[in-house]
């Protein structure tokens, strides 16, 4: 999960636009705040997944994501945020990393005035072990929550405001998760992690794009990257699926790019 450490009142950020239409020196606010997703495929939420790794292709330092990226990209998370109707993290990233999935007041105003809740649901898919109710996930009553578990899940009582899903399957599936969400109003996601909830969400072919910020940092272990190996192995082994760049931006040594997968909006 991307750490949230903006607040209002910090420093305004700049950014250089490198493609489409290339421009230096820009407020990141400003050129982010008109962010476009486009339709979502036919049936189902669109979903985005946004991640950092570093030079490397590293997604965890020492387990978590927190010090791969500058101020920058949590603020541009906090941008991302503000267009999707729901953000999701697996039950690994929670247990690992006592993070939220609230935006800054600046932004949720923001969400408001365009026709939005103010703050998108927060999601957090489990399997069948156990759920961490003391995370500050839980403490924002101002904020829809979802705890989606698998079948023999034997989670007990969530805090108050928390909506509580089981799967028919042991392991949730993406695209079970996504009916379940439409049924629920979201029409988009954005994942924000682990590796394995990205790796399952590809090996069903429901990535639609990808918010990737590359940190200036290296590290030479074996820490995993963005999107883990694909258990039984990937269908897109020996083809792989092919995305189209959407946009390259620059932030001091930071790299903000931005891809779309399966010909929507096209």
């Amino acid at each position: 999960m991307r750490a949230d450490a903006y607040h209002p009142g910090m420093p305004e950020f700049r950014v250089d636009r490198l493609w489409p239409d290339p421009a230096l020196d820009l407020d990141l606010d400003a050129e982010f705040a008109n962010l476009a997703l486009p339709a979502a495929p036919a049936g189902r939420p669109l979903v985005g997944v946004n991640m950092v790794t570093t030079i490397d292709g590293r997604a965890q330092l020492s387990g978590r994501a927190e010090g791969l990226s500058g101020r920058a990209d949590r603020r541009l998370m906090q941008r991302y945020r503000a267009v999707y109707d729901g953000v999701g993290s697996g039950i690994g990233t929670l247990r690992a990393d006592d993070f939220w999935s609230h935006v800054s007041s600046d932004v949720a105003a923001q969400r408001v005035a365009a026709g939005r809740a103010a703050q998108p649901t927060a999601i957090v898919v489990a399997g069948s072990g156990p759920v961490p109710t003391d995370r500050r996930w839980f403490g924002h009553a101002d904020q829809p929550r979802i705890v989606v578990v698998g079948a023999t899940s034997g989670v007990g009582e969530l805090p108050g405001g928390t909506e509580f899903l089981k799967a028919p399957t042991e392991t949730p599936e993406p695209a079970w998760i996504l009916a379940q969400l439409a049924e629920r109003g979201i029409g988009s996601l954005l994942l924000e992690g682990g590796p394995h909830l990205n790796a399952s969400f590809l090996a069903a072919d429901l990535i639609d794009e990808l918010y990737w910020t590359i940190g200036a940092r290296l590290l030479g272990t074996d820490a995993l990257p963005m999107i883990a190996s694909i258990p039984g192995g990937s269908p897109w082994a020996d083809k792989p699926r092919e995305g189209q760049l959407v946009s390259l931006h620059r932030s001091g040594d930071e790299l903000f790019v931005r891809y779309r997968f399966g010909g929507i909006g096209e």
